[in-house]
């Protein structure tokens, strides 16, 4: 070996060293490489930031952005709402989310898939009183399964297309994965859905105890022209099951209804009493188009600023608003700000929100005109609490997010336009349609993940100048000795799904695609299997909950150990390889 070629073995060794012992976060141990790099001289100093400009990189933020946008304008909604219910048996529970999830993340990023839809699984377990863990891992893995099927699924397939950009001048389209990775993924899920999820330990008492988010008494307006408008309050009762939330009455004209309001016919300006969470709260809502209050309030809210934000807030003795009403103290005139709900723990509120005494102890959950949510937490002189992200959906813009989206994976799709760019534009149009508010542009992108894919892919590409992965792929065959090629091809996927399981699987893509490509040149045979069998090797990581974020987001939730893992994932991974091997030598030859 050259000098080059040990200092970047030792390099790639340090990284893969420090990001199992996991005291440091990946992307900083990643950028201390390529640092350390540049200064040793593997690394050109003129290329030293190239991977922060890498197509990869580039569509990795944007996916970020353009999810966080499907989900902000309700157009994610118009999928889950209709389909969860706490009653369905665990079996088909699995399989609907499965199939919802592995959907979802084939044109979202499945991280984004999975931080949508785990709320939706744990409240439903929760409603049905089991534990979340005997349904999180099947919902984690179904959104790993799902993104191998899309070019944007999955950060690997990403980064896959533009090596083979770089190894044969064209990458892999938005749909060239989906004969093996859909193949490969509708067999995991039919797995997950039958057999899988009764391999998890069961612990009944796993996060059930994990603390109530508050349920708020809050109040939604029938607006003018709405479709509810002639119809009784209780037709409103199977949407309102669906996403959590108690009608609890009516209010006409200011004054509070009760014992015939279930059936009382709806009027335009009818406030509905509700008890719910913030977010079946907004889901409830979107679902039926319900406006937060009167017309004028409304019109009043939506004009003073370029968005809405809801807050919440706990009141202290010595607040303004202690001991008096939201309207006494003129929070709406002075500050254009909406009082949706009050949690009072334990004691019932008889009266309308906006006319009910504000007392000590109280949670506010109050609508308030973009970025001045601190003003008026100060003015009220109230506490904030922690913030858990909630968000206004933008429910009047759901089918133009759908529509600038699927124009976009379109034009992609069919070669009209560069994926990158398609992406940018369709940010473009989310930010200047107010679906994405400018303010929050950057806070969707997971910058660690940007900096660990620019910091690894200079690394990654001065291995391969410096000859690193020929050699890494002439000992592979050698190890092999005269085995076929489908046989070297399996042993490539085995060693990277491997690598996977205890590495990123983004770094892992980045060191074995090089490697499949030198394996294809010495073999002599199309590189494009090969390429195939890394992007569903290092998407395959099911054995930890390190391999891949959806993995160690559910670890808390679900209430799992390390261990427990690989009693679905290695039986998963090995139906992986019988079944992508077998379609990438059908769909992809060598």
């Amino acid at each position: 070996m050259t000098t080059d070629q040990i200092l970047l073995f030792s390099l790639f060794g340090l990284v893969f060293g420090f990001l199992l012992w996991g005291r440091y976060r990946y992307d900083l141990v990643a950028f201390s490489a390529l640092m350390l790099g540049v200064v040793l001289g593997v690394v050109d100093t003129k290329d030293a930031f190239s991977g922060f400009g890498h197509p990869a990189t580039i569509v990795v933020a944007l996916v970020l952005v353009v999810s966080a946008g499907l989900v902000r304008s309700g157009a994610v909604f118009l999928i889950t709402r209709t389909l969860i219910d706490s009653g369905r048996a665990l079996g088909g529970h699995i399989a609907l989310m499965g199939a919802v999830g592995g959907l979802l993340s084939a044109f979202m990023n499945n991280v984004a898939a999975l931080a949508l839809l785990m709320p939706v699984d744990v409240q439903t377990a929760r409603k049905a009183k089991r534990s979340p863990g005997l349904s999180l891992m099947p919902l984690s893995f179904a959104t790993i399964l799902g993104g191998m099927a899309t070019l944007i699924g999955t950060p690997p397939n990403i980064i896959i297309a533009s090596f083979r950009e770089d190894a044969l001048g064209e990458p892999f389209r938005m749909f060239d994965f989906a004969p093996v990775g859909g193949l490969t993924a509708l067999a995991g899920l039919v797995f997950v859905a039958l057999i899988g999820w009764r391999l998890i330990p069961k612990r009944e008492d796993a996060a059930l105890s994990a603390s109530e988010i508050a349920q708020y008494i809050a109040e939604l307006t029938v607006p003018e022209g709405s479709d509810h408008i002639g119809k009784r309050l209780f037709e409103l009762e199977e949407v309102a099951q669906k996403t959590d939330i108690a009608i609890l009455g009516l209010i006409r004209d200011g004054k509070r209804r009760y014992g015939t309001s279930r059936n009382a016919v709806l009027k335009v300006g009818d406030v509905l009493v509700l008890e719910s969470t913030p977010d079946a709260l907004d889901e409830f809502r979107t679902a039926l188009s319900l406006a937060f209050s009167d017309e004028e309030r409304e019109s009043k809210l939506k004009a003073a600023g370029e968005g809405l934000d809801i807050i919440e807030i706990v009141v202290p003795k010595e607040a303004r608003v202690a001991g008096k009403t939201v309207l006494s103290i003129g929070l709406h005139w002075r500050h254009h700000a909406v009082l949706m709900g009050i949690s009072r723990q334990g004691k019932k509120i008889t009266q309308q929100v906006r006319k009910t005494i504000v007392q000590p102890g109280d949670i506010l959950l109050v609508l308030v005109p973009k970025d001045t949510g601190g003003v008026v937490t100060d003015w009220l002189g109230c506490l904030p609490l922690a913030d858990r992200g909630l968000a206004v959906t933008q429910n009047s813009k759901t089918w133009l997010a759908i529509g600038l989206f699927a124009a976009a994976v379109l034009a992609a799709s069919v070669g009209l336009i560069y994926l990158p760019i398609a992406l940018g534009l369709v940010v473009i149009g989310y930010v200047l349609v107010k679906i994405v508010p400018l303010s929050e542009l950057y806070t969707h992108i997971e910058w660690p993940v940007v900096v660990l894919l620019g910091s690894m892919i200079p690394l990654g590409a001065a291995l391969e100048n410096s000859g690193g992965t020929e050699l890494i792929a002439g000992s592979l065959i050698a190890l092999t000795g005269n085995l076929p090629p489908w046989a070297i091809l399996t042993v490539l996927m085995i060693v990277t799904m491997s690598l996977s399981d205890v590495l990123n699987n983004t770094a892992t893509t980045i060191v074995a695609a090089p490697v499949g490509i030198q394996m294809a040149q010495v073999l002599e045979v199309s590189p494009d299997p090969f390429l195939m069998a890394v992007a569903v090797a290092a998407s395959s990581a099911f054995l930890t909950p390190i391999g891949h974020k959806n993995n160690t987001l559910i670890l808390g939730p679900g209430g799992y150990s390390f261990g427990d893992y690989w009693r679905m994932g290695l039986p998963l991974e090995v139906l992986v390889v019988a079944v992508s091997i077998p379609a990438i030598l059908v769909f992809w030859p060598l």
